[in-house]
This record gives structure tokens, C-alpha cells and sequence, in this order.
């Protein structure tokens, strides 16, 4: 009878155990239950999903080269349309440019590691900066195992900035980067410069963390009360540390998710940003206009690297010499321009009007392109391939219309 009420109890519990099993059971085929199904069919989780594989669709006569050419023309449409409202902005501007030199910049999730595609990114980004802003300045400050370095001072001259950025000390990543210690110094850096010009700071970091001696709000404050600008591009994730100084301050802050995306990201910071309010005023400012010095078989020194040379320009005011125009004089202080440079200034005041996508049935002016004479609407994978001015009426191809807009500021058929 014992031996019975055992047999009768395993059984009891073996029952037990199944019907837990069936319980615990949950049907996940695709017979399953319409509250998991999506808008399209699939799982609900999936619609989140961007099936990138699916964009690439081979042409009839199974080439890949028509959906390449699609993707490219995507991606400078985007890039032609532009804020081109009139608006107030600062042409003299003082920019800061803060590297992490940590060791999480030592990651290969961009090729070939994280700091090296920054730097090589960044001699562009200069030289890009100088040709859209020459009467500006710009220095850099790096910062690594705690402390901030930095590595140029404010300067007109992009061949000192691109110099820097190649020196390989620039590669040898330690420690954790100190974002207060590289603001702190940035401010410091940024005293020196006058009332009339904007200040800003632009960082690249690629850490989450960072190792700040004292309180960054006090640092915070100072910022908002010296009107610095702070942007930030972040090659990791986000932190709200970050993101909420860059907020304070009326910068912009951008997560980088490849190579491409840092650089448009970090492109965005060349143009000069609106005028806050507090300086929305005309100040008269003095600036010196100098006259090329050649010396002939005799050389003489210059004042700002106390080296001789048979070139130069010459302080309308002091008669001392410097190599290289923009800069300030190192003897009287007389910002010195050319001409030129500063008619180049001014296209970020007025920008030119972005030119408008027309079917090729509305405009029978034209057809071939009237900057380069390419044949218009020929081979496009997207859209008619056709803008028109708004002023003059004239039709340009999709390359014409980005080359006047990024280099010439001028359109052609209106000059």
C-alpha cells in the first residue's frame, strides 16, 4: 500500500510539472497571437530596424551602379538645402578646438582608430574654416590623463594648426580626458580676444567619462557669463553633462555614428552662428591694410617670428613686418587684412538663395546646364536633375548648384 501512494504521488507531481510546463509555454510562431504583428506583418520590435539591404536593388541588367548613383544624389540634395535667411552674424570669430586625447580614443569603431580618422578629419576642417572665415582665429587645446594641453594659441595662420595636428605626440593616448580643465583653459585662451568677435569652443570626445578637479557648474557659469559657445561632437554616446552645457551655452551637440556623420556634423560649426542679442550692436572696428615688402638681395626680420626674410607685409601704423596676412600686429596690436579677405567675410551676411528643383516640361530655356553646359536631366536616378535661380531664371545641374553654393557664394547667371 506504501509502495502504491508513492507511485500514485510521483505521478500526481509529474502531472503537476507538465502543466506548469504548458503554462509557462508561449506560442511564438508566426501563427502567434495579431497583438505582436506590426503595421507591415512582421514583429512590432522589428519595424524599428532599417533594412539597409533592402535600398540596394540591382537594375535590369543586374548592375549595382544606378542604386550607388541614387544614394550619392540623396546625399547632395540634402546637402544643398541651407538656412538662407539674412540674418546677424559675427564674421570675426574666435574658435577653440578641444581634443580628447584619451584612451578611448584608441577605438577601431572608425578606421583606422578613433583619434587618427578625428585628426585627419580635422586638417580639413581647417583648412575649410580659414577659406569660409580668413579674418577669424582659431587654436587648439588637447586633453589627456586629467590635464589640458594646448597645442596652438589663437592664430590666423592654418598652416601652424595643420602642423599641430600631424605632430605624432598627437597619437599617444593616456588616462581619461578633463572636459572642465580644457573649458577652463579654453576661457583662458579666449581673454585675450577682443569684445567684437564671437568666442566659441568646439570638442570632439570619444569618452563617457571625465575627471574634473572641481565643480563643473561653477565652470558652467562662467561660460554663460563670458557668452563662450560651447559645441560638442561625441564619437560614443550621450551624456547629459555634455549635452546640457552645449544646451546652456546655445551650442550645438551631435552623437557621430560613422566617419561621414562626424564630418557633416562637425562642418555644421563652420559657418559664423547668429549674433546673441547683448552684441547685436555696429561697433566701429580699426583694421590695417598692409603693402607687400620685397626687400630685394637684403633680408629683414619680421615681428611676429623674429626670423628674417626677404618677403613680407608691412603695419600701415608701426612699419614693422609680418609673413603671413590675417594676423594682428605684434607691435601695435592693428588687426591686419587684405582686401580680399575681407570681401570673402561677407557672403555669410548675404547668402545666396537656394536654387529651386523644376520639372523639365516648366523649363524650356535651357537644356543643357548653364554653369558647366552638361546636358540637364540626362542620367539622374532621382528627381529631374534641373535647378533654377530665383532671380535670373537660369537652370543648373545638381553639382553647379552645390559649387555655387559652398565655394562661389555668387551665381553665375546673376553676376
Amino acid at each position: 500500500m506504501a509502495a502504491a501512494d508513492n507511485n500514485n504521488n510521483n505521478n500526481n507531481n509529474n502531472n503537476s510539472n507538465n502543466a506548469g510546463d504548458e503554462d509557462d509555454y508561449i506560442d511564438i510562431d508566426d501563427t502567434g497571437p495579431e497583438g505582436l504583428k506590426g503595421a507591415d506583418g512582421g514583429y512590432a520590435w522589428e519595424e524599428e530596424y532599417k533594412r539597409s539591404w533592402d535600398v540596394i536593388q540591382e537594375d535590369e541588367s543586374g548592375s549595382l551602379q544606378s542604386a550607388v548613383q541614387g544614394i550619392q544624389e540623396q546625399l547632395k540634395r540634402k546637402r544643398r538645402l541651407r538656412d538662407t535667411e539674412a540674418i546677424q552674424r559675427g564674421i570675426i570669430r574666435h574658435v577653440v578646438l578641444v581634443i580628447d586625447g584619451s584612451e578611448s580614443m584608441g577605438a577601431r569603431d572608425m578606421r583606422p582608430t578613433r583619434i587618427l580618422a578625428t585628426l585627419q578629419l580635422l586638417e580639413s576642417f581647417v583648412g575649410e574654416y580659414f577659406d569660409q572665415n580668413p579674418i577669424s582665429q582659431l587654436a587648439i587645446i588637447s586633453t589627456k590623463d586629467g590635464l589640458a594641453e594646448k597645442l596652438t594659441d589663437l592664430s590666423g595662420n592654418p598652416i601652424d594648426h595643420i602642423n599641430a595636428l600631424r605632430d605624432k605626440s598627437n597619437r599617444d593616448l593616456a588616462g581619461e580626458p578633463s572636459l572642465q580643465n580644457a573649458l577652463e583653459l579654453a576661457m583662458h585662451t579666449l581673454r585675450r580676444a577682443p569684445t567684437h568677435g564671437s568666442k566659441e569652443i568646439v570638442c570632439i570626445f570619444g569618452s563617457l567619462t571625465t575627471c574634473d578637479p572641481g565643480d563643473i557648474e561653477q565652470t558652467l557659469q562662467a561660460l554663460k557669463h563670458a557668452e563662450v559657445r560651447v559645441s560638442m561632437v561625441q564619437l560614443a554616446a550621450e551624456v547629459f553633462v555634455f549635452k546640457r552645457i552645449c544646451k546652456e551655452t546655445k551650442g550645438l551637440f551631435a552623437v557621430a555614428a560613422d566617419e561621414n556623420n562626424l564630418k557633416e556634423t562637425l562642418f555644421e560649426c563652420i559657418p559664423p552662428p547668429p549674433v546673441v542679442s547683448s552684441k547685436a550692436t555696429s561697433d566701429m572696428i580699426q583694421m590695417g591694410f598692409p603693402i607687400r615688402a620685397n626687400n630685394g638681395d637684403v633680408p629683414t626680420p619680421c615681428a611676429c617670428h623674429h626670423e628674417l626674410s626677404f618677403t613680407g607685409y608691412i603695419c600701415p601704423r608701426c612699419l614693422s613686418k609680418v609673413c603671413t596676412l590675417p594676423t594682428d600686429c605684434d607691435v601695435c596690436g592693428l588687426p591686419l587684412v587684405s582686401a580680399p579677405h575681407l570681401a570673402r567675410s561677407y557672403h555669410h551676411l548675404f547668402p545666396e538663395e537656394n536654387f529651386k528643383e523644376v520639372p523639365a516640361e516648366e523649363s524650356t530655356r535651357e537644356k543643357a546646364c548653364f554653369g558647366c553646359e552638361a546636358e540637364l536631366g540626362g542620367a539622374v536616378a532621382v528627381g529631374s536633375g534641373r535647378y533654377q535661380c530665383p532671380k535670373c531664371k537660369h537652370d543648373f545641374c545638381l553639382d553647379c548648384d552645390i559649387f555655387v553654393h559652398e565655394t562661389l557664394h555668387n551665381c553665375p547667371g546673376c553676376v
